[in-house]
C-alpha cells in the first residue's frame, strides 16, 4: 500500500467543488441521513490525491447533470490522502465535506467525532454490492463509517526476461538469481513480515487495544529476518525502486496497483506479476503475508446539516460501479464491486488477478487509532534490525517498547 505513502500515477475522470464552511459537527452517535433526496442542493467540497483530480472531474460532471442544484469541486488533499487523519482535524471547520481516506484511519476519525456512521440503507447497499472484506474494512465498533471503492494489496512485479515464474516462488531463489528492492521506511510493504512470523496486531478482531503480540518469539524471528537481509546480495534497501528497475539494477519489486502504470511503462513486454513469495522464518518456509487496504470516501461530520445529504449522495455516487470502473480504467485501481470484478477487463488483467488473489489471503489493516503510532515507529524498528544498530540481544526490549507505544489508549 504505498498509496498510503506515495501517490498513484495516472489520469482519470471526476470532479468536486470545495466551499469551506464553518459549521457545528453533528453527533457521531447519529447515523448519517439516507440517500433518497430527489432535490439535492448545496455546495459540496471534495478532497482527493492531486493526481486523481483530473480523473474525478468527469464523474462529477455526470453527477451534477443528475443533481443540477449541487455544486461540486475537487481540490487536492492538503498533504495527500495518507494524511487525512491529521488534515481533517487541522483544518476543521474548513475541511472538505467529502474526503478520501484509507480504511486504517477510520477508527481514529470516528473516535474523534470527525465522521459519522452511515445510514442503515447505505450500509445495506455497500454490503450487498461489494466484497465482504471491503464491507468489514469500513466497520468500526460495529458501525460503517466510509464508502469503499478500491482494494489494495502488495504483489510481486518482476522482469520475466531475467527471472522465471519458478524463481520468484520463494524469497531464497528470487534473491539468489536476481535482485529485489525493499524500502524499510514504508511499513505498509514490510511490516507484514511480523504478521507472517505470527505476530498479532490488536487481537484477532483488529480492535483489541491490549491484543498486540509484538513482544514475542515471533517478533524476534521477524527482526532476525530483517537483519539477515543486510547480508543478502539479492536485496537492495532503497526508496528509489522504480529508478533501479528502469536501469536494470533490480529484477523485482514489491508494489501494488498504484504502481501498475509505472511498471508497465518500464518493463513493457517483460513485465510479469504474481503473489508474494514464501520466506524462511526460524527455519520454516511460510507464505509472505501482506496488508489489505481499502480506499474509501468519508463525509465530514462538521458539514452543515443542510448539506449532509448532498455530501452523502456524492460519496455514494463516486464509489458505485461506474466510479470504481472509471478509476480502474484511468489508474489501475482495483474495484471491490462483485459484479465489476467479474468483467472480462478485470479477469484478463494479470495485475488485477494477482491483487485480487493476494487480497483474499491478506490481513485487513486494523482501524485502531493507534495505527498512527505503528506507522510512525515501525520504520526505526525494521531499519535498526537491518543495519545492525539494534542487536539481537536488544530485540526483546525493543519489541516490548514498541508494543507499549501502540497499546496506549
Amino acid at each position: 500500500m504505498r498509496f498510503w505513502q506515495k501517490v498513484i500515477g495516472g489520469a482519470a475522470t471526476l470532479v468536486v467543488l470545495i466551499l469551506l464552511v464553518a459549521c457545528r459537527p453533528s453527533s457521531r452517535q447519529q447515523p448519517t441521513a439516507s440517500l433518497n433526496g430527489k432535490n439535492l442542493a448545496g455546495a459540496v467540497t471534495l478532497w482527493v490525491d492531486a493526481v486523481q483530480v483530473p480523473a474525478y472531474q468527469q464523474l462529477v460532471a455526470t453527477f451534477t447533470k443528475k443533481y443540477p442544484h449541487v455544486v461540486v469541486t475537487v481540490t487536492p488533499s492538503p498533504n495527500g490522502t495518507v494524511n487525512a487523519k491529521t488534515d481533517v482535524p487541522k483544518t476543521t471547520p474548513n475541511a472538505a465535506d467529502v474526503f478520501e481516506v484509507p480504511n486504517d484511519q477510520l477508527g481514529q476519525l470516528a473516535e474523534a467525532g470527525y465522521i459519522n456512521p452511515l445510514s442503515p440503507a447505505a450500509a445495506k447497499k455497500i454490503k450487498a454490492t461489494n466484497i465482504e472484506a471491503a464491507y468489514d474494512a469500513m466497520k468500526w465498533q460495529g458501525k460503517l463509517y466510509g464508502y469503499p471503492w478500491a482494494q489494495q494489496a502488495n504483489v510481486l512485479y518482476y522482469n520475466k526476461a531475467r527471472l522465471s515464474a519458478d524463481d520468484v516462488k520463494s524469497w531464497d531463489t528470487l534473491t539468489a538469481k536476481g535482485v529485489i528492492g525493499l524500502d524499510f521506511t514504508v511499513p505498509y510493504d514490510t511490516f507484514p513480515i511480523f504478521v507472517t512470523a505470527g505476530v498479532q496486531l490488536f487481537g484477532e478482531d483488529g480492535e483489541t487495544l491490549a491484543g498486540a503480540t509484538m513482544a514475542s518469539q515471533a517478533g524476534q524471528n521477524a527482526l532476525a529476518w530483517f537483519a539477515q537481509q543486510q547480508h543478502n546480495r539479492g536485496v537492495i534497501e532503497t526508496s528509489t525502486e522504480m529508478s533501479l528497475l528502469k536501469t536494470g539494477q533490480l529484477g523485482a519489486i514489491i508494489g501494488g496497483p498504484w504502481d501498475a502504470q509505472a511498471v508497465r511503462k518500464i518493463l513493457g513486454d517483460d513485465l510479469a506479476v504474481t503473489t508474494l513469495p514464501t520466506i524462511t522464518l526460524a527455519g520454516k518456509s511460510v507464505p509472505m503475508k501482506a496488508f489489505l487496504g481499502v480506499m474509501a470516501f468519508a463525509v465530514n461530520a462538521h458539514t452543515a446539516p443542510a448539506k449532509q445529504q448532498a455530501a452523502q449522495t456524492l460519496a455514494a455516487y463516486l464509489t458505485d460501479r461506474v466510479g470504481q470502473l472509471a478509476l480502474y480504467q484511468a489508474q489501475g485501481q482495483i474495484p471491490i464491486d462483485k459484479q465489476v470484478l467479474q468483467t472480462s477487463a478485470l479477469t484478463t488483467d494479470s495485475i488485477a488477478v494477482a491483487v485480487v488473489a493476494r487480497a483474499r489471503r491478506s490481513v485487513l489493516m486494523p482501524k485502531m487509532p493507534q495505527m498512527a503510532q505503528l506507522w510512525d515507529n515501525a520504520p526505526a524498528l525494521m531499519i535498526g534490525a537491518y543495519t545492525g544498530t539494534i542487536k539481537p540481544a536488544d530485540y526483546s526490549a525493543k519489541l516490548a517498547a514498541f508494543q507499549e507505544v501502540i497499546s496506549q489508549p
